[in-house]
């Protein structure tokens, strides 16, 4: 083999390397927002309320959102959607976003929290599809309840497009998460499914999930029911 072929092998054998890492930090990060869901509905005292998880359109899971400050600051995280299939039973292959910025408001906490989103009508589902919106300000945000509160219980709550928890050191409490901006995580789409997808055809056509969320998915299933 002469000097051009190695150094060409041993290029391809990096490049590919890389492009298997990337993949592989989706795949984990995906791994991970399913683990989040599973532990925080496996406590049916400190859980998300069956009736509102019923409801729900869309659920959005950010493992380790890093908070850049004490109590208030700088945040960056990335996570994903799924929603409702057009029959409103089963759910979408997952979506990647991003969620930078936002206050949890007086929150003493590690350094990464993970949040969950519940998208309550379609109106919210429009609104998370878009290249980019704002918690509190293009879409009503407010603090879920947790446990077995009910959601005919929650105040101006109820009247919320979008409801928001969060846990950090083990505790599970709804924190209304004002000024967070969402838009789409379009590097880890292409990490996960190879093609350009927007997150509204992956939530929306019949995009196969990848087996990093076959446990995700299961469990929404498990957890969740539309009759």
């Amino acid at each position: 083999m002469n000097v051009r072929s190695t150094v060409f092998l041993c290029t391809s054998v990096v490049a590919g390397w890389c492009v298997l890492s990337a993949a592989t930090e989706a795949d984990k990060r995906l791994q991970a927002a399913g683990t989040v869901f599973s532990e925080v509905m496996s406590i049916s005292e400190k859980s998300i309320p069956q009736d509102l998880l019923n409801k729900a359109e869309c659920v959005v899971i950010v493992p380790s959102l890093k908070k850049g400050a004490f109590i208030v600051g700088g945040k960056y995280g990335r996570g994903f959607m799924v929603c409702r299939k057009g029959s409103g039973l089963g759910w979408s292959a997952p979506a990647a976003i991003k969620v930078e910025g936002g206050s949890f408001g007086f929150q003493i906490g590690g350094a990464e929290t993970d949040v969950i989103m519940l998208v309550l009508n379609k109106a919210g589902v429009k609104k998370l599809l878009s290249s980019k919106f704002t918690l509190g300000a293009d879409a009503s945000v407010a603090a879920g309840p947790v446990g077995r509160e009910s959601s005919a219980n929650t105040d101006g709550r109820f009247n919320a497009e979008i409801l928001t928890y969060s846990r950090s050191r083990g505790a599970f409490v709804g924190i209304a998460l004002q000024g967070a901006t969402l838009r789409p995580d379009t590097d880890a789409n292409e990490e996960l499914y190879g093609t350009g997808k927007t997150n509204a055809q992956i939530v929306e056509g019949d995009t196969a999930p990848p087996p990093a969320g076959a446990a995700l998915i299961a469990d929404l299933n498990r957890y969740s029911s539309r009759k």
